[in-house]
This record gives C-alpha cells, sequence and structure tokens, in this order.
C-alpha cells in the first residue's frame, strides 16, 4: 500500500493543475477565480501560495508565459510586432512593448530583426532565450566591476603596470 501524498505534494500538485491550465488559455485573460478554483483554494490563498511556490504572481507568470511565445512568433514566424501582440492575448501594443522589453531587455522589434538562427542545438537556444523573470534581462554591458578600478589612478596604473 503506497502512503498518501504529504498536503504539500498535493497543493503544489493542485498549483501546477492551474498553472498548466494558464499555459494552455494563455491567449485568454486572467481569470483568477477560477483558477483558484481548479486548486481549491480562495483567490487570495491561490495568489500567495503560487507566488510562494513559483516565485512569481500568476499575473506575471502569464505575461512571461505570453512574452514567450511572443519570442517565438517573432523570430520563427516573423509575425510583426502588432499581430504577435495580440495573438499571444495582450490588449494593447503599449503594454506589450513594455511587459517585452521588461522581460528579454530588447524591444520586440528589435529582437525581430536582430535574432538569427545559432549552429547550436535547439535545447541550448531555448534555455538562452527562456527569460527567468521580470526585471533579469540580460543587460548590454559586462556586469563585473573590477573593484580595483574605484581606487584612485596612481594605484591602479601601478598594479597594472605590475602585471607582465
Amino acid at each position: 500500500m503506497s502512503a498518501s501524498p504529504s498536503p504539500t505534494v498535493e497543493r503544489n500538485r493542485r498549483l501546477l493543475r492551474a498553472r498548466d491550465e494558464m499555459d494552455r488559455l494563455y491567449r485568454e485573460e486572467l481569470d483568477v477565480k477560477r483558477l483558484a478554483a481548479l486548486a481549491g483554494m480562495s483567490e487570495a490563498h491561490f495568489i500567495r501560495t503560487f507566488k510562494e511556490v513559483f516565485a512569481e504572481t500568476p499575473h506575471r507568470y502569464l505575461q512571461r508565459r505570453r512574452v514567450e511565445r511572443a519570442m517565438y512568433l517573432l523570430r520563427e514566424r516573423k509575425l510583426s510586432v502588432t499581430d504577435a501582440c495580440f495573438e499571444v492575448g495582450f490588449n494593447s501594443l503599449g503594454t506589450f512593448s513594455r511587459t517585452f522589453k521588461e522581460v528579454v531587455g530588447v524591444t520586440p522589434a528589435d529582437y525581430r530583426h536582430g535574432r538569427t538562427a545559432a549552429p547550436v542545438p535547439t535545447c541550448f537556444i531555448s534555455s538562452w532565450t527562456r527569460p527567468s523573470s521580470f526585471g533579469e534581462a540580460r543587460s548590454a554591458g559586462p556586469t563585473y566591476t573590477d573593484p580595483t578600478a574605484a581606487r584612485d589612478g596612481a594605484e591602479s596604473s601601478e598594479a597594472t603596470e605590475a602585471i607582465p
């Protein structure tokens, strides 16, 4: 006989069902009431628990999911930015563009024109281009700052000259 799943495991399964529903219906408006009912929770508890488990609110998850789909449409199907916007469920081109730039780090138009297929396996491309969350877009420049750069110019010059 198998033991029944723990309350945490059962909660996570219900949340996964709700998230899967969001993935299937990403083009539609977010219906928190229906998703909460699917997970067997109140709306407020569903939002709090979803954020605790998946590290983002249902609304942010849905927006990121839509942006991921838009990335595919812009890159592979060469849709216009406007067509991709409405295809993935956004109602406003301005909101879509702002959200896309927040997540990806470039505007949808720049993304559409600037990406070419790399000669690497698809799984690597998916991993590299999938946005992880809001505000974590890759920056254009290096993210590491040399701690010696904060020193005055004389010390930095001496340190640089000492290196062969």
